[in-house]
């Protein structure tokens, strides 16, 4: 039996590396396991997800691809799934949920981050968040993607421990590559473009709401700034 991926997953599984030992966490149907092992007969992976519901459809799909005795689905919150003494994955993909929360599961699994040495993330939003949180713990961005699938523009992320960062050493312009992703502010693609387009009219449309009500508002300077590293990176041909 074959499985069809979304092109979001499949830009994903390009990023895994063959004969791959990873985790899956937030894995709901586990698509991206499942693809990988019948792709890559000596793939393994952990299919993770906190809901009982998406805990089971992954457990169902595993079963109806006969990868029973290579995907192990759990449940449970975050990556406190994995056994850090037993377990020794050595990639880790989250996506499809927010940057903070990716952050704060990072965070609190460190200890089951040990033996990662490849971090692929896929923020719905605040993609700056699990930026800074991989420049601060010795993950150095190695390639980044942007995808479109229907009307939706996905931002990917992937981080080698302990490689070259590709950060500047000015604070200000380090404070823009969190924002916009390093690798993708340099080339500028077409959707980079297309995202940054968008979310500059929107921020637009809340300064202009926040001036009409007239009420002081802490997060004015902090839009206006966002607009204003927009407006530059747009415009820097």
């Amino acid at each position: 039996m074959k499985l069809n991926l979304s092109k979001r997953l499949q830009a994903i599984a390009r990023f895994l590396p063959k004969d791959a030992f990873f985790a899956d966490i937030g894995t709901d149907h586990a698509y991206l396991p499942c693809y990988i092992c019948l792709n890559d007969p000596n793939a393994l992976a952990i299919a993770g997800d906190i809901s009982e519901g998406p805990y089971q459809r992954a457990r169902e799909t595993v079963h109806k691809f006969s990868l029973t005795d290579r995907i192990d689905v759990r449940l449970g919150d975050g990556l406190q799934i994995i056994n850090e003494k037993t377990d020794c994955i050595e990639q880790l993909v989250i996506a499809g949920m927010g940057g903070s929360l990716m952050k704060d599961i990072l965070t609190s699994g460190l200890n089951q981050l040990k033996t990662v040495k490849r971090i692929i993330l896929q923020p719905n939003i605040g993609a700056k968040h699990v930026r800074q949180w991989l420049f601060k713990h010795r993950y150095a961005i190695v390639a980044e993607t942007i995808v479109q699938e229907n009307e939706h523009l996905y931002e990917i992320i992937v981080a080698d421990l302990d490689a070259e960062q590709p950060y500047a050493s000015v604070t200000t312009l380090k404070n823009k590559q969190f924002l916009f992703g390093p690798l993708l502010m340099d080339e500028k693609s077409s959707l980079f473009r297309k995202k940054w387009s968008a979310e500059l009219a929107h921020l637009h449309q809340v300064v202009e709401q926040i001036k009409q009500a007239k009420q002081t508002n802490q997060s004015l300077n902090k839009f206006m700034k966002e607009i204003r590293w927009i407006e530059e990176v747009l415009g820097d041909e």
